[in-house]
Protein backbone atom coordinates (compact mmCIF):
# COMPACT_ATOMS: atom_id res chain seq x y z
CA UNK A 1 0.00 0.00 0.00
CA UNK A 2 1.43 3.33 -1.08
CA UNK A 3 0.80 6.12 1.39
CA UNK A 4 1.93 9.67 0.78
CA UNK A 5 3.72 11.70 3.47
CA UNK A 6 0.53 13.49 4.51
CA UNK A 7 -1.29 10.16 4.87
CA UNK A 8 1.58 8.76 6.91
CA UNK A 9 1.22 11.69 9.34
CA UNK A 10 -2.40 10.68 10.04
CA UNK A 11 -1.43 7.01 10.33
CA UNK A 12 1.37 7.87 12.76
CA UNK A 13 -1.17 9.42 15.14
CA UNK A 14 -3.24 6.21 15.09
CA UNK A 15 -0.17 3.95 15.41
CA UNK A 16 1.21 6.00 18.30
CA UNK A 17 -2.14 5.82 20.09
CA UNK A 18 -2.27 2.03 19.65
CA UNK A 19 1.33 1.72 20.91
CA UNK A 20 0.36 3.52 24.13
CA UNK A 21 -2.33 0.96 24.94
CA UNK A 22 -1.86 -2.28 26.80
CA UNK A 23 -2.58 -5.54 25.01
CA UNK A 24 -5.93 -5.79 26.80
CA UNK A 25 -6.93 -2.34 25.53
CA UNK A 26 -5.99 -2.81 21.85
CA UNK A 27 -9.60 -3.25 20.83
CA UNK A 28 -9.99 0.41 21.86
CA UNK A 29 -7.19 1.59 19.56
CA UNK A 30 -9.48 4.08 17.88
CA UNK A 31 -9.50 7.86 17.81
CA UNK A 32 -12.13 10.29 16.70
CA UNK A 33 -11.31 12.45 13.71
CA UNK A 34 -11.46 15.42 16.08
CA UNK A 35 -8.74 13.88 18.26
CA UNK A 36 -6.57 13.38 15.17
CA UNK A 37 -7.25 17.00 14.16
CA UNK A 38 -6.16 18.19 17.62
CA UNK A 39 -2.90 16.23 17.51
CA UNK A 40 -1.96 17.30 13.98
CA UNK A 41 -2.96 20.90 14.65
CA UNK A 42 -0.48 21.05 17.54
CA UNK A 43 2.18 18.91 15.85
CA UNK A 44 2.32 20.42 12.36
CA UNK A 45 -0.27 23.20 12.23
CA UNK A 46 -2.84 21.48 10.05
CA UNK A 47 -6.38 22.81 10.11
CA UNK A 48 -9.54 20.72 10.41
CA UNK A 49 -10.28 20.64 6.67
CA UNK A 50 -6.79 19.46 5.75
CA UNK A 51 -6.86 16.69 8.34
CA UNK A 52 -10.35 15.51 7.32
CA UNK A 53 -9.31 15.47 3.65
CA UNK A 54 -6.27 13.32 4.40
CA UNK A 55 -8.28 10.99 6.66
CA UNK A 56 -10.76 10.54 3.77
CA UNK A 57 -7.89 9.61 1.43
CA UNK A 58 -6.71 7.01 3.96
CA UNK A 59 -10.24 5.62 4.19
CA UNK A 60 -10.48 5.43 0.38
CA UNK A 61 -7.20 3.49 0.28
CA UNK A 62 -8.37 1.04 2.94
CA UNK A 63 -5.79 2.17 5.50
CA UNK A 64 -8.39 3.50 7.96
CA UNK A 65 -11.86 2.31 8.89
CA UNK A 66 -14.44 4.94 9.84
CA UNK A 67 -17.35 4.18 12.12
CA UNK A 68 -20.17 6.27 13.52
CA UNK A 69 -21.22 7.95 15.65
CA UNK A 70 -18.42 10.40 16.13
CA UNK A 71 -16.32 9.77 12.99
CA UNK A 72 -14.22 7.18 14.81
CA UNK A 73 -11.04 6.12 12.99
CA UNK A 74 -9.13 2.87 13.31
CA UNK A 75 -5.95 1.88 11.46
CA UNK A 76 -6.48 -1.17 9.27
CA UNK A 77 -2.78 -1.53 8.42
CA UNK A 78 0.18 -1.63 10.77
CA UNK A 79 3.32 0.46 10.59
CA UNK A 80 5.26 -2.72 9.74
CA UNK A 81 2.92 -3.58 6.85
CA UNK A 82 3.31 -0.11 5.36
CA UNK A 83 7.09 -0.14 5.87
CA UNK A 84 7.38 -3.53 4.19
CA UNK A 85 5.28 -2.41 1.23
CA UNK A 86 7.21 0.86 0.85
CA UNK A 87 10.54 -0.99 1.04
CA UNK A 88 9.47 -3.54 -1.58
CA UNK A 89 8.31 -0.75 -3.89
CA UNK A 90 11.61 1.11 -3.46
CA UNK A 91 13.67 -2.02 -4.16
CA UNK A 92 11.54 -2.84 -7.21
CA UNK A 93 11.67 0.72 -8.57
CA UNK A 94 15.29 1.65 -7.88
CA UNK A 95 17.10 -1.69 -7.82
CA UNK A 96 15.14 -3.85 -10.26
CA UNK A 97 13.82 -5.96 -7.40
CA UNK A 98 17.31 -6.91 -6.23
CA UNK A 99 17.70 -6.86 -2.45
CA UNK A 100 21.42 -7.45 -2.95
CA UNK A 101 21.82 -4.27 -5.04
CA UNK A 102 19.76 -2.32 -2.51
CA UNK A 103 21.84 -3.55 0.41
CA UNK A 104 25.11 -2.97 -1.46
CA UNK A 105 24.08 0.62 -2.22
CA UNK A 106 23.04 1.15 1.40
CA UNK A 107 26.37 -0.10 2.71
CA UNK A 108 28.35 1.95 0.20
CA UNK A 109 26.54 5.16 1.02
CA UNK A 110 25.92 4.79 4.73
CA UNK A 111 28.15 2.11 6.19
CA UNK A 112 27.53 0.16 9.38
CA UNK A 113 29.37 -0.53 12.60
CA UNK A 114 30.92 -3.90 13.46
CA UNK A 115 28.09 -4.54 15.93
CA UNK A 116 25.46 -3.82 13.28
CA UNK A 117 27.29 -6.06 10.80
CA UNK A 118 27.33 -8.91 13.34
CA UNK A 119 23.59 -8.51 14.01
CA UNK A 120 22.84 -8.44 10.28
CA UNK A 121 24.97 -11.55 9.68
CA UNK A 122 23.02 -13.32 12.44
CA UNK A 123 19.68 -12.26 10.91
CA UNK A 124 20.78 -13.49 7.48
CA UNK A 125 21.87 -16.80 8.92
CA UNK A 126 18.57 -17.21 10.80
CA UNK A 127 16.59 -16.35 7.66
CA UNK A 128 18.11 -19.28 5.74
Amino acid sequence: MKLFDSELKVMEVLWEHAAELSTAELSASELSAKEIVDVLSKRIGWNKNTTYTVIKKCIDKGAIERTEPGFICKALVSRDEVAQSETEQLIDKMYGGSSELFFSSFLKNRGISEEEAARLAKMIKEAD
